[in-house]
């Protein structure tokens, strides 16, 4: 069932820690069921559209996300219409997939659907139905998305300046890439088990990246490692030190010494 009560903002705090977590703009948020394929059951999210990304969380206080999930290649959405509880539905099409949506109201399920699509296609929907308050805020939307665009494309032209890893870039980062600190990551390993054992995530000097380990041993163990950026390419501080050309490179690497025992962490996909 979904909550009665009137979705709230999350308290300054966690919207502090979610804003660091996923170093992207919120845009629109409140309570959204959903389900990846029709024979599964609805589960009901606190969901953020930050970006071109959805993210989940259990917990409408929770500062670390459940899922996320990146609609950049949303190819289409279905028109939003009524269930008989009263609930109103609609699909993403996506290029992997589709992804079923639920909100409280037809309303709901309009705004949401209009703010997908504005992120998505730089464009508000020519939604007649959609209240004068609501087409403004996705106006609003709109521009802070485009002025996002350019200062990402900003930050790929200027790739050889890599004094900090760009949050802004999380959708050109490897998959397991998360903008967490090295509790964090420990945590989100210890707390998923199943959705992989290897996170990459900024240093603690801002400036370089590591990479997070858990080893199932005879009993879990977990490990750090300090990937330095030296010019276009990465240095993975072993006993004996390892450069390649790229993040990706780096993780691959990872699975490949280890007849692939580490997984990238991918939580959207558990």
């Amino acid at each position: 069932e979904q909550p009665e009560e009137t979705p709230q903002p999350a308290p300054r705090r966690i919207f502090q820690e979610r804003q660091r977590i996923t170093g992207l703009p919120l845009y629109f948020q409140g309570y959204l069921s959903i389900r990846h394929a029709r024979h599964q059951e609805f589960r009901v999210y606190w969901t953020e559209l930050r970006g071109t990304m959805l993210f989940f969380y259990d917990d409408k206080k929770a500062p670390i996300y459940s899922q996320k999930l990146d609609i950049s290649a949303l190819t289409s959405a279905t028109n939003v219409h009524p269930d008989e509880n009263g609930s109103a539905q609609f699909i993403l099409m996506l290029s992997n997939g589709e992804l079923e949506l639920k909100a409280n109201d037809c309303e709901c399920g309009k705004e949401w659907k209009g703010f997908i699509l504005t992120v998505t296609k730089l464009s508000v929907p020519p939604d007649e139905s959609l209240l004068p308050g609501q087409l403004r805020r996705m106006h609003e939307v709109l521009e802070k998305e485009k002025r996002r665009r350019i200062t990402l494309n900003s930050c790929s032209s200027a790739s050889l300046d890599r004094k900090s890893p760009p949050s802004s870039t999380l959708t050109t980062m490897p998959a397991c890439f998360y903008a967490v600190s090295r509790q964090e990551a420990i945590e989100m390993l210890e707390k998923n088990p199943s959705c992989g054992n290897m996170i990459l995530r900024p240093a603690r000097d801002n400036k370089n990246y590591a990479i997070t380990i858990r080893y199932k041993l005879d009993a879990p163990c977990l490990k750090h490692y300090k990937v330095v950026s030296k010019g276009t390419s990465y240095v993975i501080k072993l006993e004996r030190w390892v450069t390649l050309p790229s993040l990706q490179s780096v993780v691959d690497y990872f699975v490949t010494q280890t007849q692939e025992k580490l997984k990238p962490f991918v939580i959207r996909t558990c």
